[in-house]
């Protein structure tokens, strides 16, 4: 029942998402080869705490703020909407699962409606409601999820989303 359940949540969590555009993206490749590229970098102390704050006030965890920022990014670079970023959960979300060897994490697609001008509270709300739902569906597999969505495949694009965001 709970996997029935989170099949028909992914189903129409995910119905009708069309893939990213970023137009300074580089053609796709007719195969994909997992080169993907990496961005890091150090925020000042003063930021980080003003960060923690916001979290704090709206009830929600600096991924949460992190991914709210990604997806108004990716809003900004694309002019879409509508935004996927993919993300890893760690699977271990049961108390009788914390002494068992092994790795049972998983990927999660976090969809994103930024639809309306919405200011960053509000964005960092839907956001948030967003990433609950997922972890609360995080049961069903990836590769479950992309057979029961059924999205439209092409060799050189990952089904679902195309930029993943990890903390």
């Amino acid at each position: 029942e709970t996997l029935a359940a989170q099949r028909e949540y992914w189903r129409a969590q995910l119905s009708g998402l069309a893939p990213l555009h970023l137009p300074a993206s580089l053609p796709h490749p007719a195969r994909i080869t997992f080169r993907g590229g990496v961005q890091s970098g150090a925020m000042s102390r003063d930021v980080l705490d003003a960060l923690q704050a916001l979290a704090r006030r709206e009830q929600a965890t600096l991924f949460m703020v992190a991914l709210a920022a990604f997806d108004l990014l990716l809003m900004r670079q694309s002019g879409q909407d509508d935004v996927a970023v993919g993300t890893v959960a760690a699977g271990r979300d049961r108390t009788e699962l914390e002494g068992v060897i092994g790795y049972f994490a998983n990927t999660l697609v976090l969809r994103t409606d930024l639809a309306g001008d919405p200011t960053f509270t509000e964005l960092l709300r839907r956001v948030r409601r967003t990433v609950l739902d997922a972890h609360a569906n995080q049961d069903l597999p990836f590769d479950s999820v992309v057979a029961d969505v059924s999205p439209a495949r092409a060799p050189d694009r990952n089904p679902l989303f195309d930029v993943m965001l990890n903390y």
